[in-house]
């Protein structure tokens, strides 16, 4: 066989002291570590916040320290921390850092340094958003998608500093996630192992390379917005301004269109929403063929899913912008294109659940996790359908019912996914096993708890409680029985908040205290359950490459000795 680009040990870059082993490292693993130490660390500042502001929806007026300022920082804030510090850095930093090299069989990404470049510059934009907190008037309190002019007008709060700092952290986040991004993709298409051919992937992989080459395409649309936006604030150039009358004095900026960075935004932002999704979608899918011991169902459709809903993914931006007085031929556009990219990812629904039947479905905590996302997914992208059409979406826009739809579709079944992946691969990751009653009750505790909060919104949403109100006062349209809900869904998101903390527990008692990990505990056919070193050592594979004689999802293959076949296992004349 030829040499292939993994088999050059000159780009592998050695450590020789402490702080190039895990400090300034080039090996993708400890850089993965450090993107999921970071992202989970400005997580839980979002975390902090979504609590605060359900303490003031649940019991308005009883923390006096929240004021209306505050509440739409805080909302601000926690929606750009998830969607793009959070979700996309820990998906794609993260698993994508950690899976790719293992999965494909190379020894480590194609660029090192630049590899861990993408990680400090993420670094750099997370303690500028951060800086925020700490500038006069306080982070930006124009929503999670800085709409112009409000973002950047008197009035709205952090509207001097605090946009700012936003805006700069996007700019220095979209450079992390280029480098990165450029890194993924050239891996995955000039690293592979021999054998490794691209039906060969896991999807795991097939969704982290078809989100990098999408983040490719949709984040500098965020780019030249933020800086942009910049320029009208800092500059006085009216890219999105137009002539306004603010105080009463007439604004000197003239020109602009507002609409147009709603465009631009929204160009990213649904992309977005899949660059988040597709990953998702690939570990879900390894996590179901690993623990019920079946093949994955339909593989070369599920690929086909994920590269066509990634294609489609931009053909559906402006479903977010039915109430901008858009041309009604347009809305028809968009609403039939946002119900033509359900098809795909129906398949993948039904795919799963195949996989699921007659299987020997071992209810493990990452399988577990892995079947709450298809009931959250399924229930998340339901309410979907009925933003899609104009006519539905109109009067439920700016309620309660898209904060539902959005966190069920968006918030909780990323995270599910995020969980079940941590769980699984925990045992790769650090040679340890967690504890499996604490992941039990922690995953309950969750599934039900995120229930109990996003199902009332749906209700809060069809009765149009708007989103964003610090307080509802006693508005003449909102019945008592809001009030009680808002009440409950705070107690509920306070428990499942609470409960994070026997995950976090549970993760650092058995990185020490853990019993060691089998090398395979899971039974895995896939490329990165059989390096020679449990955690993998520096190069990962030792003197020589593995070789891939079939596919990654080869169990309860009929007359094999086991009920896995592992990806490195040359096939018999029985084809096995």
């Amino acid at each position: 066989m030829a040499t292939t680009l993994a088999d050059d040990l000159r780009p592998l870059h050695h450590p020789h002291s402490w702080v190039t082993r895990y400090v300034w490292s080039q090996d993708h693993k400890v850089i993965a570590i450090q993107y999921s130490c970071t992202a989970i660390g400005i997580g839980l500042v979002a975390l902090v916040l979504s609590a605060l502001m359900r303490l003031q929806l649940g019991f308005p007026g009883a923390f006096p320290a929240i004021q209306p300022d505050n509440y739409l920082q805080f909302v601000s804030m926690h929606g750009m921390i998830m969607v793009v510090y959070l979700l996309t850095a820990l998906l794609l930093g993260g698993f994508g850092n950690y899976l790719i090299p293992l999965m494909i069989g190379a020894r480590d990404m194609v660029f090192p340094f630049v590899n861990m470049l993408s990680y400090w510059f993420y670094l750099l934009s997370v303690i500028v958003l951060v800086a925020g907190f700490f500038v006069p008037g306080g982070p930006t309190g124009a929503g999670w998608t800085l709409y112009p002019p409000q973002a950047i007008s008197e009035g709205t709060p952090g509207h001097q500093w605090g946009i700012v700092t936003m805006l700069v952290s996007l700019a220095i986040f979209v450079a992390a996630f280029t480098m990165g991004g450029l890194n993924y993709v050239t891996t995955v298409l000039q690293a592979r192992t021999k054998g490794m051919t691209l039906m060969r992937m896991p999807l795991s992989v097939w969704g982290i390379f078809t989100a990098s080459v999408m983040g490719l395409l949709a984040f500098p649309a965020l780019f030249v917005a933020a800086i942009m936006m910049l320029f009208d604030h800092l500059a006085g150039t009216s890219f999105f301004m137009p002539t306004m009358q603010s105080m009463g004095a007439i604004t000197p900026t003239e020109g602009g269109s507002p609409l147009l960075f709603q465009h631009l935004f929204w160009f990213f932002g649904h992309p977005e929403v899949y660059i988040v999704a597709l990953p998702a979608f690939g570990i879900v899918s390894d996590l179901i063929s690993v623990h019920a011991r079946r093949n994955i169902f339909g593989y070369r459709m599920m690929v086909w899913a994920i590269v066509i809903i990634g294609a489609l993914s931009f053909l559906v931006w402006a479903h977010h912008m039915y109430v901008s007085g858009m041309n009604p031929y347009f809305g028809f556009f968009f609403a039939t294109s946002t119900l033509i990219i359900a098809i795909p990812t129906a398949i993948k629904v039904y795919n799963w659940l195949l996989t699921l039947w007659r299987g020997d479905i071992h209810l493990r905590v990452p399988m577990l996790f892995a079947i709450a996302f298809i009931f959250t997914f399924i229930h998340g992208g339901l309410s979907g359908l009925f933003l899609g059409n104009v006519s539905v979406d109109v009067p439920l826009s700016d309620t309660f019912f898209v904060v539902a739809h959005f966190h069920m579709v968006m918030g909780v079944s990323p995270v599910l996914v995020i969980f079940g992946a941590i769980y699984h691969w925990y045992p790769k990751i650090f040679g340890r096993m967690w504890n499996d009653t604490l992941g039990k009750v922690h995953f309950w505790i969750t599934f039900l708890g995120v229930y109990a909060i996003f199902l009332p919104m749906h209700y809060l949403g069809i009765l149009g409680v708007p989103r964003r109100y610090y307080a509802l006062g006693e508005t003449a349209f909102i019945p008592q029985s809001v009030h009680l809900a808002n009440a409950w869904i705070s107690v509920a998101a306070l428990i499942v908040f609470c409960a994070q903390g026997l995950f976090f527990f549970n993760m650092i008692w058995s990185l020490f205290r853990g019993p060691r990990a089998d090398p395979n505990p899971w039974g895995a056919a896939s490329l990165e359950w059989q390096t020679p070193d449990t955690p993998p050592a520096h190069g990962n594979w030792g003197a020589k490459l593995p070789v891939v004689y079939r596919w990654a999802y080869d169990y309860s293959v009929p007359g094999a000795a086991r009920d896995f076949i592992p990806q490195t296992e040359p096939r018999t004349e029985l084809g096995a």
